[in-house]
């Protein structure tokens, strides 16, 4: 192995998992009055609502899908009688299917935020960076789940990418596991880490202020102002 490789798979994956927490904690304690979606819904709102929902009907399903395919061992499903072809016909088509939805997805708002001039401007740079970051996740994730898997039809992720990020947990991180898989998946997941070390500087912090208390509001009252005459 070179030392790229021991850079690629050992230290940048701990370098991004650092950052992503520790810039939480600073975010949080000397920016939180930053801590929003920063939302644009009043400059437009059609494509917003339609890309928004496409979004994130995709990528709940698709988060889930990773957590299954790189923290559950394969030897785990086996044994809840989820063979090798089912979970095949599970990650490949019903999870290809909710990926092309999050993409259709994240093309409309990136779409909307690039062609609607107000839209644009109010774009920060971080912005920028993480819609492109996104979109380019998002293909290569679709494309290695149709374009990689046909062609290397021998290729099983689950004993080697999701081994080698099940050891980065123990702190017993191999960088061998890594250094024969093909390059769109190798892609999908330094691209992956780096939205994570991105995270705590950009507006994807609103993922974890999840309003639940929403639905248990108070009803605000109204009472109209008669004017005397």
């Amino acid at each position: 192995m070179s030392t790229l490789d021991q850079f690629l798979w050992v230290i940048f994956p701990y370098i991004c998992i650092v950052i992503f927490i520790l810039g939480h904690i600073f975010r949080y304690r000397n920016d939180r009055f930053s801590w929003t979606a920063k939302s644009s819904e009043f400059l437009e709102k059609k494509q917003l609502m339609i890309g928004s929902i496409l979004f994130h009907l995709g990528i709940i399903p698709v988060i889930l899908g990773h957590f299954v395919g790189l923290v559950i061992p394969a030897s785990w499903m086996s044994s809840l009688g989820v063979n090798e072809h089912l979970y095949h016909i599970g990650a490949v088509y019903i999870g290809g299917l909710f990926g092309l939805i999050t993409l259709a997805g994240m093309l409309i708002l990136t779409f909307r935020r690039i062609s609607i001039k107000s839209v644009r401007k109010l774009s920060s740079a971080s912005d920028m960076i993480v819609n492109g970051l996104l979109l380019f996740i998002i293909i290569l994730g679709v494309y290695a789940t149709f374009a990689t898997n046909a062609m290397n039809p021998d290729f099983d992720y689950r004993s080697s990418i999701s081994v080698w990020f099940r050891n980065l947990f123990i702190l017993n991180p191999n960088a061998a596991y890594m250094v024969n898989v093909p390059l769109s998946f190798q892609l999908h997941v330094i691209t992956g880490f780096l939205i994570f070390a991105f995270w705590p500087f950009t507006r994807l912090v609103h993922v974890w202020s999840v309003p639940f208390n929403y639905s248990r509001r108070s009803y605000i009252l109204y009472r109209k102002n008669e004017r005397v005459s």
